[in-house]
């Protein structure tokens, strides 16, 4: 028996123990770690490691761990990571799990300005993070100075603006307030919407150089190889989607990406370190296959996945509304109490007004009179005057009670009327909510039946998941031991002709609100900014954005002409 290897695994938010055989495959030891966190949606992550040379590389699926290089420590460390992302956040990310894992990766990436972000989105995502941590804003909870202990901005953006840490805490604050009953799911989805319309979210970049060395970088994404200049990584010059490409190959010294079009020649490059070859052959490859699964009916599992994810969705936002009903409902109870206790206030009233109708006569006769009265009844008598006196004291009360009672009244009346509209709001609401909640309920009902559907399609085609799920198997990879040559063909025929993505929208051209915000917070951070503190990437990022330049219209714009055309173009930079 083999000595048992123990491996430490860093997630984004938990550090995992585990010990396996010498004769684990990387494939194993992925598996165990999902098992672990509750992930299904295992084809986006991988396990990264530095090897003995010191460069981080992704643990082989198809290999035993221990004949991977790996930087010989005990325990072995591993960090469980993203490695491909998704075109479209919203609609592919299924599990609550896995949109917090890619949340915390990306907001990290965005944090440490691996991801140039512009510092009015930052500001907006730091809100949403907030919302994802803390939930709904409450005064009376978080009071000033609950975001001081948070990394909530990358230094860039702090370092460019002449605000102290509590204006930033303050106007995040306000953001966060503008959030609402937002849960942190939907707040964590609204994070990833916004970010992955950044120039450089989801990329990841290789240093090459093309046949005349012209230093370059290649960027390989969820839509296929674009290729930059070597001073701006934001905006690439040419791009070839996966659909385009047949074949990729390398060997220690070149790498080779074969187009479909027969009339078009290879595009060949070199990496600055033979290391790299390896490593866009397996991003290439696990990109293609989602790329791909993208533009096909979805899996028995992964439509099961959506059927179960809609379905607890949809019970929380319930559970929402009812929370919603409850303080509406508590808020009119109260209302109605008040209204029930002020009966006792137009009692009072009443024996006010009776006694003002008693006193009337007496502040038509005033004092005189009253003094005149009393002296016919005790005439001669020396406590007449101090009798009139109190009489005229009473008086004078009365007159008080009266205007006293005269004002209550109108307040009441004031009150009655604010309460009267209260209530017609508040029964508005009750009745919008428990529609709100009888149409989830229906909508849930649907979704249930269709999860019992699906389910019971999954149990008699359980076995096409395994090719589904491995991302990379013994048949896709050739190796000729002779020349130490790489190949592996993308089948790319099966995709079509299908570039939706290249008519996207960012999710600020598609939502106003969204939209009225960034300029509202680029027009207020304009006012402290440093311009001597500008990056290169900030000039890059305005230069786009003075001519009306953003993520999809450049790619509309590296893709137009032929595929021999861009290779042309590729070869003469």
């Amino acid at each position: 028996k083999t000595k048992p290897v123990n491996v430490r695994v860093t997630t984004m938010d938990a550090e995992l123990e585990f010990s396996f055989r010498g004769n684990t495959k990387g494939r194993q030891l992925l598996e165990q770690v999902v098992r672990t966190i509750g992930l299904r949606e295992i084809w986006y992550f991988g396990l990264q490691f530095v090897d003995n040379r010191g460069l981080v590389s992704w643990l082989a699926e198809d290999k035993k761990v221990t004949e991977q290089n790996v930087k010989n420590e005990t325990p072995l460390q591993f960090k469980f990571r993203v490695q491909y992302y998704p075109e479209d956040v919203d609609e592919e990310l299924i599990q609550d799990i896995t949109r917090k894992l890619f949340f915390l990766q990306v907001k990290d990436h965005i944090l440490s300005d691996e991801i140039y972000c512009p510092p009015e989105t930052a500001v907006l995502l730091a809100s949403y993070a907030v919302q994802a941590k803390y939930g709904e804003y409450n005064k009376s909870v978080h009071r000033r100075g609950y975001l001081s202990s948070e990394r909530l901005l990358p230094k860039r953006v702090l370092d460019q603006h002449k605000l102290s840490k509590e204006q930033w805490e303050d106007r995040i604050q306000v953001w966060h307030e503008e959030h609402k009953t937002m849960l942190k799911e939907d707040a964590i989805i609204e994070y990833l919407k916004i970010a992955q319309d950044l120039e450089m979210y989801g990329v990841t970049y290789f240093e090459i150089r093309n046949k005349k060395g012209t230093e370059l970088w290649l960027g390989v994404d969820a839509l296929g190889i674009n290729i930059y200049p070597k001073d701006d990584r934001l905006t690439p010059k040419i791009g070839f989607p996966w659909n385009e490409i047949g074949n990729v190959s390398f060997d220690t010294k070149k790498f080779i990406i074969k187009p479909i079009d027969k009339k078009s020649p290879p595009i060949m490059f070199h990496g600055t370190q033979p290391r790299i070859h390896k490593s866009i052959m397996q991003l290439a490859k696990g990109n293609h296959i989602l790329y791909t699964r993208r533009r096909m009916a979805d899996n028995i599992e992964v439509q099961q996945m959506k059927a179960q994810a809609k379905q607890e969705r949809l019970q929380k936002k319930m559970e929402r509304i009812n929370r919603e009903t409850y303080k509406c409902l508590i808020k009119v109870i109260t209302e109605l109490k008040k209204r029930l206790d002020n009966r006792d206030q137009l009692e009072l009233m009443m024996k006010l007004y009776e006694f003002e109708e008693t006193t009337k006569r007496a502040e038509r006769g005033g004092a005189h009179h009253v003094t005149h009265k009393l002296s016919k009844y005790e005439p001669g008598s020396e406590n007449v005057p101090k009798k009139a006196a109190r009489l005229e004291a009473e008086r004078m009360e009365a007159i008080i009670a009266k205007e006293e009672l005269a004002r209550q009244a109108e307040e009441q009346m004031k009150s009655q009327e604010q309460l009267a509209a209260e209530l017609a709001e508040y029964t508005a609401k009750i009745t919008e909510l428990e529609e709100a909640k009888r149409a989830k309920e229906e909508e849930a009902e649907t979704w249930h039946m269709k999860a019992e559907e699906v389910e019971q399609s999954l149990l008699r085609t359980k076995e096409e998941l395994q090719s589904v799920r491995t991302p990379y198997n013994e048949s896709d990879h050739e190796h000729s031991e002779e020349n130490s040559t790489y190949s592996a063909e993308l089948h790319s025929q099966d995709i079509g002709e299908d570039h939706l993505e290249e008519d996207r929208l960012t999710e600020a051209e598609k939502n106003e609100r969204l939209r009225k915000q960034l300029m509202d917070l680029s027009s207020d951070l304009e006012q402290s900014r440093h311009d001597s503190k500008n990056t290169q990437n900030d000039l890059l990022h305005a230069e786009n954005v003075r001519v009306g330049r953003d993520k999809y219209k450049t790619l509309r714009q590296i893709r137009l002409g032929n595929t021999k055309q861009r290779v042309d173009e590729f070869e003469a930079l």
